[in-house]
């Protein structure tokens, strides 16, 4: 069906369309992961990526920093990381006599966190603050970070020797947790021809080129802010968050963070298609990566083999759609 679109999505659409190309030049598949990221990066929202080891986590999100123009840092956390590290620290002027603040790699733009859950919950803790009021305090001081700000994370979910839980709270301040899968046998073939044909995979990936500003971000930006959404729809996000609080299959529901993060991204992901509305479709695409790292399972159901996406599948059946 054709309409006329009351906010002008064109740039908006050309950027999608560039970027997604210029990933493209490496990365084969993960078009459903690349499509989350994307909503993120337009809802100003954090990411948590999990996935086996070879999956291409840690390279799609070097590749989706690199066409952007702005400052990029990589952090591997580790069991032996101090919030220091992560945060930076005060160091001793001998010239001026006085203590200078030297920033660690959190102050930057896009921030790629390896393997967060390698870190234990002190370290952990050095991103509460930086996550969700995008500043540090520091010796009672407080930095912000320059927009835009986002943290990309990865996790092994399969390796558990060396490795620590997030903490709720911390988890809750990821906008989506995506699950990145194995490619399908043709992505596979296709995997190994580029590798084959490719002599240097460092100078494949410094071709990559920025596609966007900064400037240009916040004004793509502004205008998912003017998606238009039904009162109705807002009505059927809070019911299906609300239902995740009172589910006999879950211990623990989703904050009214999830709710507005499920409209945030719901505006995001509809402006990436095209639309100056969001539909329940968009809703239901988005609910299981927006609740998923947020609701807990019941011992019982844990024990049956249950998975957070399959209550998420049984709420969103169970919750008439508003048409």
């Amino acid at each position: 069906m054709n309409f006329k679109s009351r906010i002008e999505l064109e740039d908006l659409s050309n950027a999608i369309g560039a970027i997604k190309s210029q990933i493209g030049k490496i990365i084969v598949g993960q078009h459903q992961t690349i499509e989350l990221l994307l909503t993120a990066l337009l809802a100003d929202g954090h990411v948590l990526l999990e996935g086996v080891p070879g999956v291409a986590k840690t390279l799609t999100a070097k590749l989706l920093a690199k066409t952007i123009n702005t400052d990029f840092s990589r952090i591997q956390f580790t069991p032996d990381l101090m919030p220091s590290d992560v945060l930076g620290t005060s160091v001793f002027n001998p010239k001026l006599t006085n203590f200078e603040f030297i920033k660690g790699p959190i102050f930057s733009n896009i921030v790629l966190v390896d393997e967060i859950n390698r870190a234990p919950a002190k370290t952990q803790s050095a991103l509460f603050e930086v996550m969700e009021e995008r500043q540090a305090t520091i010796d009672k001081t407080t930095y912000p970070m320059s927009s835009p700000f986002i943290v990309i994370a990865t996790q092994n979910p399969i390796e558990h020797e060396g490795t620590y839980r997030l903490p709720e709270a911390q988890l809750d301040r990821f906008l989506f947790k995506i699950t990145v899968n194995y490619p399908t046998p043709d992505q596979e073939v296709e995997v190994l021809r580029g590798h084959h044909l490719r002599k240097n995979m460092a100078e494949a990936i410094a071709d990559i080129e920025p596609v966007l500003q900064p400037l240009e971000l916040a004004e793509l930006r502004q205008k998912t802010h003017q998606v238009h959404v039904e009162d109705k729809l807002l009505g059927y996000i809070a019911q299906i968050v609300l239902e995740t609080r009172s589910n006999k299959s879950l211990f623990l529901g989703a904050s009214p963070r999830a709710s507005v993060a499920l409209l945030n991204s719901s505006k995001a992901f509809a402006s990436i298609k095209g639309r100056d509305f969001v539909t329940p479709e968009d809703i239901q695409f988005l609910a299981p990566s927006v609740l998923r790292h947020r609701i807990l399972l019941t011992p019982e159901r844990e024990m049956e083999g249950a998975t957070p996406d399959d209550v998420v599948a049984q709420l969103l059946q169970k919750i008439e759609v508003p048409r």
